[in-house]
């Protein structure tokens, strides 16, 4: 059993501001037992004005706060998963774009993967809002290798990532035990499907999910529809840290949950090929 922790946020336009609250929720989950905390999509800026937002992107060996963040694990004894951040790519095929890039980083600071968000929310919803990620940002080419963590083989995935099952697939055939969803849900969007589609991924990946979760209102005017969740792979919600406020939550891993799971409905290895008729 392996205690972890979530932290949902209301990120903002300061992200010294931002990397200063992860900086406390490491020191928080360190006290409450936690090996591992796990953060949201973009947890250290959260700006739609895209202009003054490129003012404090940059490449990420270059990132004051990133440093700042992995010396804080260092100092804590933490594994972070830091659900995502933007960076910029030497990239020419994708013009300057920047990358969602989410980071795992080691007990001594190091990071040991990296997963850039492969799927873009480009998007027109019936309540009028509009999002284009795709103007801003590129898309990762894959999911990446699974690093062994406190809480076993960790899959990495971003937000919008969650509506496409084939990535899952992929991270259950390679024996993830758990799979991280950060995400900054818009309120309609995960009304109507946040809880359905975690649930259904965890289900299907035979694994536990953990999904930070940015909440509230922003700074840059933007609303998040929060309820960070994990998720056992069985499809029980065992922390739901609801909807009004940012905050640390905690949950236990529990390796024979898995397990038992994986053992008593087996569809990983039942899993066949799907082909077209002629």
């Amino acid at each position: 059993m392996t205690r972890i922790a979530v932290l949902q946020m209301t990120s903002g336009i300061d992200p010294e501001a931002n990397a200063a609250a992860i900086e406390q929720a490491l020191a928080e989950a360190r006290a409450g037992g936690a090996a591992m905390l796990f953060t949201p999509e973009m947890s250290l800026l959260i700006d739609r004005d895209r202009e003054r937002g490129r003012a404090q992107i940059m490449p990420e060996d270059a990132d004051p706060r990133l440093r700042r963040l992995r010396a804080a694990a260092a100092r804590e004894g933490m594994w972070l998963a830091l659900g995502s951040m933007a960076v910029t790519t030497e990239d020419p095929a994708h013009g300057g774009l920047f990358a969602n890039r989410s980071l795992l980083i080691a007990a001594d600071g190091a990071i040991v993967a990296r997963y850039d968000k492969m799927h873009m929310f480009d998007v027109t919803l019936a309540s009028g809002e509009a999002w284009r990620e795709s103007a801003a940002y590129r898309p990762g080419d894959g999911a990446v290798s699974m690093p062994e963590t406190p809480v076993g083989r960790l899959g990495l995935t971003v937000c919008y990532d969650i509506r496409f099952p084939a990535l899952f697939e992929v991270l259950g055939q390679a024996a993830c035990d758990v799979i991280a969803t950060p995400a900054a849900f818009t309120v309609p969007t995960g009304q109507a499907h946040w809880h359905l589609l975690q649930r259904a991924r965890a289900v299907e990946a035979s694994a536990w999910v953990i999904a930070a979760a940015q909440v509230g209102q922003h700074a840059d005017g933007r609303t998040t529809y929060g309820h960070s969740l994990v998720v056992d792979p069985w499809g029980d919600v065992v922390l739901d840290m609801g909807g009004e406020a940012a905050g640390l939550g905690f949950a236990d891993i529990d390796p024979h949950r898995t397990r038992a799971v994986r053992t008593q409905l087996p569809s990983l290895a039942n899993r066949r090929t799907v082909t077209t008729a002629d």
